[in-house]
């Protein structure tokens, strides 16, 4: 199933050329008060959306997918986790460019550790990229997110597969500097998700997806998730033995070589194998 928010807050399923809005399921997630819990609702009440959606796509009503503004698919995660130079070729890139390492320590992934995106940076296709600091130099990066479905701390690598719900394309937007990452890549829309997320059952092999990024036509990135230093399942594992992961909490696995600055007025197009397309407009800030 290839799920969507759209619009107005819409959920939607996607099949084919349309959108089937399915809503009205939001209705079985539980009401709640203050304070509002740290799991995204409707990944937290996932099975009983689902079973509810089921019921209603027979008849509920379509629209076509190119009229509708694609927001991000997770609407309240709880954090986002991304994992840096968790490619080889991407860590030897940022090594030999004065203008991506700036200075900083580039060391491996085992090293350096796993770092947090600002949950205000996430948006969805349709929203596109505002350029914060157009003065600098700011890059896109490709990544497949893995979408947390079941909260666990300490989760074994054997097991982390039983706590995915879903995947998405990520774009870990970032301004190249001397401040530390998790500062740079978290201005608003710097972290896009979608085009939708697809869940599990359908992707059932994440470990071997052709994908590629291009800017105006131009490809800019290409690789295979097999190229991962540190797998879905490592990176699970990883950052569980840190903190709890969290029923929505979406996970950043890296981006290969290939990374390049964008500008105003540029298009960026990005597909991963058994997702899709996602076409993400970059703006003046």
């Amino acid at each position: 199933m290839k799920l969507c928010r759209f619009n107005s807050n819409q959920l939607g399923v996607v099949q084919g050329d349309e959108i089937v809005d399915v809503s009205r399921a939001l209705d079985v997630i539980p009401a709640v008060r203050y304070p509002l819990p740290v799991s995204d609702p409707m990944i937290l009440h996932f099975d009983e959306v689902r079973a509810r959606i089921n019921q209603l796509l027979p008849s509920a009503p379509r629209l076509p997918l190119a009229e509708a503004t694609l927001l991000s698919p997770i609407a309240s995660p709880g954090k986002l986790v991304a994992a840096p130079v968790n490619y080889r070729k991407h860590l030897e890139e940022a090594r030999a460019d004065a203008q991506i390492h700036h200075n900083n320590q580039l060391a491996e992934i085992q090293r350096v550790g796993l770092f947090l995106k600002a949950n205000s940076s996430l948006v969805g296709a349709g929203n596109g990229v505002e350029l914060r600091h157009a003065g600098r130099r700011n890059d896109h990066e490709i990544e497949l997110a893995v979408v947390i479905g079941r909260t666990g701390s300490r989760i074994a690598r054997e097991d982390a597969w039983n706590h995915i719900v879903g995947y998405c394309i990520g774009l870990d937007m970032t301004a190249r500097g001397p401040e530390e990452r998790s500062l740079r890549k978290s201005s608003d829309t710097y972290s896009v998700l979608g085009p939708w997320m697809v869940t599990a059952d359908e992707l059932t092999d994440p470990t071997q997806l052709d994908f590629w990024l291009t800017v105006n036509g131009e490809v800019r990135q290409r690789a295979n998730t097999r190229d991962l230093i540190l797998g879905i399942a490592e990176l699970i594992e990883f950052a569980s033995s840190f903190y709890t992961l969290h029923a929505g909490d979406v996970l950043f696995t890296g981006t290969p070589e290939g990374v390049g600055p964008v500008q105003p007025g540029d298009v960026i197009e990005a597909y991963i194998e058994g997702i899709g397309t996602m076409q993400v407009d970059v703006r003046a800030g």
